[in-house]
């Protein structure tokens, strides 16, 4: 079949590189036009138009989506179904055009963690299970009908950046089965409405103030949030006023002598926050203004103020 493959950050380029190596007919790449970025505000190209470029894949960068030029162009490839990963909201003009419909990978089990940020919000709430869904775009997002789905699990340790590369090569690779599977016609399409009773669970955008941490919680809760978002945006807290950003942490299952939120350390090997039922005990961190750190690097550069 002949696909145009729509997606811009690195997990949409593991399932680019996956189809070109299994030989799949990828006529043309769209992607986010290229943007300033970094001091000197160069025009950065997304990682899939590098990557596209180094396979001589045509490129398309449309400003607008429903821009009469590229419509045009994205007809004339006469692609016979369309792959989307990683990328923006398609108008009906452009996911309906090909004729076997345009394929999503979401880094979930639909229905569940319908949203922008699946993987971040399965992590917090603490799921140790996720996984992929192939599905075709309809209107509303992430509710089209299901194709093909693969389990993934989230072992104890995993964090939003672990899991995103696991389900990254899982997407690829359920991507691959879908396309044959619908070449081969052996794939009958589910309505999400049909697939679940249970109340479904959410992953809209995280913003900033989603990052704070309340440690009036569970331990185990504070420890999902903070694997949850990273390494990013980061879970964080307040230090000496100063925002303390944290990447890794372990539960110290010890009963706090402290309230929650306060902290303790020996000024040289530990640093510890205090939950409702357990201490967090701070393993790489980084303070305002700072690098990222262990926390026997920053203990040994800071001064801690007198009262807390």
């Amino acid at each position: 079949m002949r696909i145009i493959f729509m997606g811009t950050p690195d997990f949409a380029v593991a399932t680019l590189d996956t189809l070109i190596n299994a030989g799949e007919e990828v006529v043309a790449v769209v992607t986010t036009p290229d943007k300033p970025a970094g001091r000197g505000q160069k025009l950065h190209e997304s990682a899939v138009k590098q990557y596209a470029v180094a396979h001589n894949i045509p490129v398309l960068q449309p400003e607008k989506l429903r821009d009469p030029q590229f419509l045009e162009s994205l007809k004339s490839y006469a692609a016979d179904v369309q792959v989307v990963v990683a990328f923006r909201m398609l108008p009906e003009v452009v996911w309906n055009m090909p004729p076997q419909g345009t394929i999503n990978v979401h880094a979930s089990l639909l229905p569940n963690y319908r949203g922008a940020a699946p993987i971040n919000h399965a992590v917090m709430n603490g799921e140790t299970v996720s996984g992929v869904t192939t599905f075709l775009l309809q209107h509303e997002i992430d509710t089209g009908n299901v194709l093909l789905q693969q389990e993934v699990d989230i072992a104890d340790t995993d964090n939003a950046g672990t899991l995103h590369d696991n389900l990254m090569h899982a997407g690829a690779e359920l991507l691959l089965r879908t396309l044959e599977g619908i070449k081969n016609k052996t794939i009958t399409p589910v309505p999400q409405s049909e697939m679940t009773n249970d109340e479904l669970k959410h992953a809209p955008k995280i913003f900033k103030e989603d990052g704070l941490i309340d440690w009036s919680k569970s331990g185990k809760q504070v420890y999902n949030h903070i694997r949850g978002l990273s390494p990013y945006p980061a879970a964080y807290t307040k230090l000496n006023e100063k925002v303390l950003k944290i990447y890794e942490a372990s539960i110290l299952d010890e009963k706090p002598t402290i309230s929650a939120g306060q902290w303790e350390t020996d000024h040289k090997t530990f640093l510890r926050f205090a939950a409702l039922d357990s201490y967090l005990d701070l393993k790489h961190i980084q303070i305002e203004g700072k690098k990222k750190m262990t926390v026997d690097e920053f203990l040994r550069g800071y001064r801690f103020p007198t009262e807390q």
